[in-house]
């Protein structure tokens, strides 16, 4: 299969703490340049003491990465697959060092956050530039994937099956990580608000395809100073709200999140669920894609689809609802850093 002007996959992650005293480090790494106190870590660091001092990502990351080299191999792509990520061991600049000095010239980075926003995909850019500032390899970000049928397919299917098993009546809560609002209204350009309004869109294509009856939209890991604006509600808010408006049972979809991260098994499993049971509300969360067959393969698909625009050639660009599928290279005035004006890799040449 031709892959060119690829030689490497490169699997970009938040990266997060395998060890009780990895975790304020790793949040210090975090919260870098915001002048955050370290007791006001350390409590926050009580949410992955719970499960042991470690986060779930990096073995999900591991997972995954098992599951592309299988796929890779299936459909006869011969390529090697790197990781690394922005908060934690493996590092992004160990990464970037590694590929340069196994001769690749050229890797498509696979990030795993699928929508807009300065944290989603700018900071990630602004990372991938740190990485390689004096390594002489080329980094591509392959294109959101919030609306590809590989990312939707999973969370359709997860969510039908939960709500298939639910009484009548059920309503889902769509649930993804809250920014600032500022944030919001800068992702995708300057007042464009995409990173709700493709939230909104996943969750209207989910919904329809597994048949609820009723949904919404609700968010979860606000942090940050109580006097900036966040996206609302929060998760534990709505779901009083619903039990007032007398909902009895809920189906809870984590569509802003690949895989089972911290968010999912503290904020939605822990948090939420007591929540719910102090409410007296049936409460069920839907699987994430994590290493689903059809999420591994639109990794492959992304490649093979990019490697072709690349190379001048038309091809296909999958995508589901009222969006059009995402750019390849963001505007520049796309997701702006709200503290200051970083370079970044893939930037087009106009704006928005």
């Amino acid at each position: 299969m031709d892959l060119r002007p690829f030689d490497a996959l490169l699997l970009v992650s938040f990266g997060g703490p395998e060890k009780p005293d990895d975790v304020v480090p790793f949040l210090e790494n975090v919260t870098a340049g915001r002048g955050i106190p370290r007791e006001r870590l350390e409590e926050v660091g009580e949410h992955y003491f719970l499960f042991g001092g470690k986060s779930p990502i990096n073995d999900l990351n591991r997972e995954l990465l098992a599951a592309l080299r299988r796929d890779f191999a299936e459909n006869g792509i011969d390529l090697p697959i790197y990781w690394g990520n922005r908060n934690w061991d493996p590092y992004l600049r160990e990464a970037a060092e590694q590929m340069a000095a196994d001769g690749v010239r050229r890797a498509a980075c696979f990030v795993t956050s699928a929508y807009s926003s300065y944290s989603g995909c700018r900071q990630y850019r602004e990372d991938l530039y740190a990485a390689t500032d004096g390594v002489a390899i080329e980094l591509s970000r392959l294109r959101h994937y919030f609306n590809h049928p590989g990312f939707v397919g999973p969370f359709t299917e997860a969510t039908k099956a939960a709500v298939d098993d639910a009484p009548a009546g059920t309503h889902v809560v769509f649930v993804t990580h809250s920014i600032p609002t500022s944030m919001n209204e800068a992702s995708g350009g300057p007042g464009r608000e995409a990173y709700v309004r493709q939230h909104q869109s996943v969750a209207d294509l989910v919904a329809a395809g597994a048949g609820a009856e009723s949904h919404s939209l609700a968010y979860c890991s606000r942090s940050g100073s109580p006097r900036i604006p966040w996206l609302e509600p929060d998760i534990n808010d709505h779901l009083a709200e619903l039990k007032a408006s007398g909902v009895e049972s809920v189906v809870v979809v984590p569509i802003g999140f690949v895989s089972d991260h911290m968010e999912v098994i503290y904020d939605l499993d822990t948090e939420g669920k007591q929540t719910a049971d102090e409410l007296g509300l049936r409460y069920v969360r839907a699987d994430t894609p994590g290493a689903h067959p059809d999420f591994v393969a639109m990794v492959r698909e992304l490649l093979v689809e990019r490697a072709a625009v690349e190379r001048g050639e038309t091809t296909d660009r999958p995508s589901l609802g009222e969006l059009p599928p995402s750019h390849d290279l963001c505007p520049i005035d796309c997701c702006l850093n709200p503290r200051s004006s970083l370079p970044v890799v893939g930037s087009a040449a106009t704006p928005a």
